[in-house]
């Protein structure tokens, strides 16, 4: 099969992937209502384009933290990506710079950051769990700067692992050499234990609960490049965050693999915004599968949107190749809808656009 749009890549994924390791990419929290909403969550906003307008020329090309990118539609950090295809992040790292877009690496990467930043040129930022113990966070923030990471992305969403039953079920394990690479040589890993998955067991010796806002105001003491917050839902923890002078704000459920029943990020994205009030950028991310899902982010007033499952499902599918293909199809798709609604550029899109169904 030859895809055709984002979907049909989690298709040819499944084929291709050890059970184990696709119900660890596909999978969410507990019931896993929040990881289906996120998706149906879309359907929910209808546009209302406008029409007779030139639209012989159409550009997606916008700045997100003051970064040029091709399209507001930025690569989420996601973790162990060498268990989907053995060049792993490199692979991404590679085709993100030539879509012309953010790479968020994870701080679980299988590949070392500087190893992926020296695979490609292009933008990128360095997601972080804060660690128990300080001084590893810090090391892991002056590593991620000398780099060339441009922006810290700071995952708040995350003080224990959801409970992901799918990998229990499967007593998740990664493959030989599939390892949280950017921690070699500095900390050992905790021992697995059959009742547990690998990513719970490890997540539990590299995370630390006890992360409060007190150490937004460390994390920035100690660095230089901008701090964004990812795992943000509620407007009033937007306005705090805003009191700690960060630097932006994704909405996010963590693709619905945290807290089941939590609601889609689009659903509270309009309530974020309202509280921020503009001071600083909001993305979004969660359940992205179209272009018009884009457009409608945007229509709303996010800055930008994150994707995480389409480029590993293409990566999982054909390697660099696919992530290049998933990333131009979304791009090639919000050049479409926006032409469908009137707008030539990223500025003209408003809310406007927008009706509730």
């Amino acid at each position: 099969m030859r895809p055709v749009n984002v979907r049909d890549f989690e298709s040819l994924a499944r084929d291709k992937l050890d059970r184990q390791i696709y119900d660890f990419i596909a999978g969410g929290a507990e019931d896993e209502y929040s990881l289906v909403d996120n998706v149906s969550a879309w359907s929910r906003l209808r546009l209302l384009p406008r029409v007779l307008r030139d639209v012989t020329n159409v550009n997606t090309a916008t700045e997100v933290l003051g970064q040029a990118v091709a399209a507001p539609v930025l690569l989420a950090p996601v973790a162990y990506l060498r268990a989907a295809d053995p060049e792993g992040e490199r692979a991404v790292a590679r085709a993100a710079a030539e879509a012309g877009t953010i790479m968020v690496l994870s701080t679980m990467s299988t590949v070392p950051m500087e190893e992926v930043a020296a695979a490609a040129k292009g933008p990128r930022w360095f997601q972080l769990y804060v660690y128990p113990e300080r001084e590893i966070t810090k090391r892991l923030v002056q590593r991620a700067e000398a780099a060339g990471y441009s922006a810290l992305c700071l995952t708040v969403d995350v003080p224990y692992l959801g409970r992901r039953e799918r990998d229990l079920y499967n007593q998740l394990q990664f493959p030989a050499g599939v390892l949280p690479a950017n921690f070699v040589d500095m900390i050992e890993v905790g021992e697995f234990h059959a009742s547990d998955s690998a990513l719970a067991a490890q997540a539990a010796s590299m995370i630390s609960p006890a992360i409060t806002w007190d150490d937004i105001e460390w994390l920035r003491s100690v660095t230089s490049v901008p701090v964004v917050l990812k795992g943000i839902l509620a407007a009033a923890d937007a306005r705090i965050a805003l009191d700690h002078d960060v630097a932006g704000i994704i909405v996010s459920n963590h693709g619905g693999r945290q807290l089941d029943g939590v609601p889609a990020p689009i659903e509270v994205l309009p309530e974020v915004l309202e509280a921020v009030a503009g001071r600083v950028p909001v993305l979004v991310d969660g359940g992205i599968r179209r272009g018009t899902d884009v457009l409608k982010a945007l229509a709303l007033g996010a800055q930008a949107v994150l994707i995480g499952r389409p480029y590993v499902w293409g990566l999982a599918a054909e390697g660099e190749a696919g992530v290049r293909r998933v990333t131009r199809m979304l791009q090639e798709e919000l050049r479409l809808a926006m032409a469908l609604c009137g707008c030539r550029t990223v500025g003209e899109i408003s809310r406007e656009l927008l009706r509730a169904f």
